[in-house]
């Protein structure tokens, strides 16, 4: 049996360091807005499609519904979204925007900005790694399943 590769070299590594990098990046200005890298992720799917359903969101972040529970109910609790209920099944929670949430993504339109500046790489770069990182994520989800 061959020993393991030195951490910077195995992709799964650096991939997990790139998402704390990322974090440390966000973290300062979502702090100023009042919300957490998650929170803004579920904000962020509202951004594309209000009054989805709390499963639609996990769906939506490949996350679990009771991930996504707590941080809605954060949100609604500090004014940026409602919850309601769906009348016909009352296991379905409906997730809106409010005003301020709505107002909320003007204030987030920096994050992109800070991001492509901090890392000092050109745009097109940025997405050409997104673009693979999409497609290695889509791989390894379609080998789970």
């Amino acid at each position: 049996m061959s020993a393991p590769l030195p951490l910077d070299q195995q992709l799964c590594f650096s991939i997990y360091a790139a998402g704390i990098a990322i974090n440390r990046v966000y973290k300062p200005l979502l702090d100023t807005l009042g919300i957490t890298y998650p929170q803004y992720l579920v904000l962020h799917a509202l951004w594309e499609q209000d009054g989805r359903t709390v499963g639609a969101i996990a769906e939506r972040l490949a996350l679990e519904s009771s991930t996504i529970t707590p941080l809605v109910k954060r949100l609604d609790a500090a004014g940026l979204v409602t919850r309601l209920r769906n009348p016909a099944d009352e296991r379905q929670v409906q997730v809106r925007l409010t005003g301020r949430g709505h107002a909320m993504r003007e204030r987030c339109g920096c994050l992109g900005e800070e991001f492509l500046a901090r890392s000092g790489m050109p745009a097109n770069r940025l997405e050409a790694l997104n673009r693979e990182v999409q497609t290695l994520r889509d791989a390894l989800t379609e080998k789970a399943a």
